[in-house]
């Protein structure tokens, strides 16, 4: 089997746009007729044209007239073929996940197998995930996050996340110990309005220097949150591993890294021990699940990224499922998720149920997708 093709197909999301206001999906055609399924994360990009030449790019460069199976020859020729390719980032990485996941979709739907079967087979029949409680109201408001936090769990959700300070940008900043303690008060109304049936992680997107960041964290360890995302930048793994050293709270990243080589100091110098690998950005399915394991070697655990369309959406879950250190998926979608697949992945009582259809067990409905064509 070769690879003898690819299409790009660029959309436009629906309101409330989850998952970026553009998704760009691709399809990898193959000389037997099987075609493989990407998607390159966009995020809150809307330009998304130079992805598209970069994808047709790197496709007729690395990937046309190749064998699909031939995952991990083709990963390396395009991550590392040229000399100032070779580096981990949020440009070409994704791109280099789109057609990892398209690849693995064409393997999957020639074996007749579920991607996560070809990673070791499933590990979890049901995967746990959280909601996303919207920040809006609850900051002016406190009290309206226990109506909010009533109703996930009626929904069955046990987990949800929040970004409680506001606003989000600039940062690294000082928040104030009055904003800092009103913020504690939107925890406080939750555990007051649901106990101990709904665990609620903290979002800050990385806002606080290493002094505030652990200032933050006595502040909200009586609430005892599910994690502390992301509590400095990103890049910063020794400040991270430092509010790590002097918090009860589990530290959670990742979601901004690419490619096991960013991940490594993460885990290593045990800056966080919950790891929100995002399959979409880092490099891929066979990546994720590299990341995965290096994880698990380290007693971490995985909750991945999904603020993403919905095939890289799918492409997680396959990672979720057969990964034995899976902790909790992030399910962050909209209407759009649903509407563009014959058979979409649901959330029920707050689980997901993995595909058992072959590849990423998604099949285009191609009405639907023709109507969100970007023009």
């Amino acid at each position: 089997m070769k690879v003898t093709g690819i299409e790009t197909l660029l959309l436009d999301n629906v309101p409330p746009y989850r998952g970026g206001r553009k998704w760009l999906f691709l399809k990898l055609a193959t000389d037997e007729g099987i075609v493989g399924l990407g998607e390159r994360v966009g995020g809150g990009v809307t330009d998304l044209a130079p992805q598209v030449a970069l994808l047709t790019h790197l496709a007729e460069q690395f990937v046309i007239g190749e064998n699909p199976f031939y995952v991990e020859r083709i990963w390396q020729r395009m991550f590392a073929s040229l000399h100032d390719y070779r580096h981990p980032g949020m440009d070409r990485t994704p791109a280099i996940s789109a057609i990892e996941m398209a690849l693995w979709d064409i393997i999957g739907k020639a074996t007749n197998q579920p991607v996560y079967n070809l990673l070791g087979g499933q590990y979890h029949a049901k995967l746990r995930a959280y909601a996303y409680m919207p920040s809006d109201g609850v900051w002016e408001n406190p009290e309206k996050a226990g109506d909010v936090a009533r109703q996930l769990v009626a929904d069955g959700f046990s987990a949800c996340k929040i970004d409680p300070f506001m606003p989000l940008f600039p940062l690294p900043r000082d928040i104030p110990l009055k904003d800092l303690k009103h913020a504690a008060s939107i925890f406080r109304h939750i555990r007051e309005a649901v106990g101990d049936e709904l665990e609620v992680g903290i979002g800050t997107h990385g806002q606080f220097s290493t002094a505030g960041a652990v200032r933050a964290a006595k502040v909200f360890e009586e609430y005892e949150p599910m994690w502390f995302e992301e509590p400095v930048p990103p890049e910063m793994v020794e400040e991270m591993a430092r509010v790590a050293r002097q918090t009860s709270i589990p530290i959670a990243s990742g979601e901004r890294l690419a490619t096991k080589y960013e991940f490594a100091a993460l885990i290593e110098k045990q800056a966080a021990g919950i790891i929100q690998v995002d399959v979409g950005q880092c490099g891929g399915i066979l990546e994720a699940k590299k990341i995965a394991a290096l994880a698990e070697a380290h007693h971490a655990l995985i909750a991945p990224h999904m603020y993403v369309g919905p095939i890289a959406a799918a492409a997680a879950i396959q990672l979720d499922a057969c990964s034995p250190n899976f902790m909790i998926q992030e399910f962050n979608v909209g209407p759009l998720h649903q509407e563009l697949f014959l058979e979409p992945i649901k959330i029920v009582d707050g689980y997901i149920t993995p595909p058992t259809g072959p590849g990423l067990g998604l099949v285009l409905n191609d009405e639907a997708v023709k109507r969100h064509l970007s023009h």
